[in-house]
């Protein structure tokens, strides 16, 4: 029996299951799309946009399965979502040369930190249910959210944000993961246990962001 029992309001009509997988394609669409404005940024073709886009995506999911041995790729898992990748790059393509939009820094930021917050549950999740300690499925979760934002940036020629801009970012997935791993230990419900991990990592990035907290750095 659960230690604290969570209000049916809390408890979707949805099955845990279907919450799983919708919370993985956010997640993947938030990373993707900050992958597309990178590249937008850089003023790259539609291949590179593409291959920027696809490794912010799946470049941390990937990574946490080769380290776990998990077959198959997620991404070979949901083939359609590759798909989805390069019509959503060639959509977006054509939009911003429409509209003449200006792809700021800032932009990025903010499906940065949903994506963050998105994988950071899922990746923990995944990795507590293959019976991993608790530390090693928290730092899946961190490599999940992380590793593809550092791979979109060096693709980009950039020194990864999540290394430099001194703003907490893999501390914010970090405490995510812990949640995940509190929640589970104490009987919440999988969507619940995933959306408190999720919110609580993407919602720590958010508030560095808005206040422009940042860690302690070389003088």
């Amino acid at each position: 029996m659960p230690l604290i029992a969570l209000p049916s309001a809390l408890s979707p009509a949805l099955s845990p299951s279907t919450l799983v997988s919708a919370i993985e394609i956010a997640a993947t669409v938030a990373f993707a799309l900050s992958g597309l404005l990178a590249g937008a940024r850089k003023k790259l073709d539609a291949v590179g946009l593409i291959v920027v886009a696809g490794l912010a995506a799946f470049g941390g999911g990937t990574l946490r399965d080769v380290l776990l041995d998990r077959r198959p790729f997620f991404w070979v898992e949901h083939a359609n979502w590759l798909w989805a990748l390069v019509l959503l790059c060639l959509g977006a393509m054509l939009f911003l040369r429409k509209r003449h939009l200006a792809v700021t820094e800032r932009a990025m930021q903010w499906p940065d930190a949903l994506g963050l917050g998105l994988f950071t549950a899922t990746g923990t999740q995944l990795a507590l249910a293959m019976g991993q300690p608790a530390i090693v499925a928290v730092l899946m979760g961190v490599i999940t959210a992380v590793c593809g934002g550092v791979l979109r940036d060096i693709v980009c020629n950039d020194i990864p944000s999540a290394f430099h801009d001194h703003r907490p970012y893999a501390v914010c997935a970090f405490l995510g993961g812990w949640a995940v791993v509190g929640a589970q230990a104490l009987g919440w419900p999988e969507g619940a246990v995933l959306l408190v991990g999720a919110g609580l990592a993407s919602g720590l990035r958010l508030l560095a962001l808005a206040t422009d907290f940042r860690l302690p750095s070389w003088e």
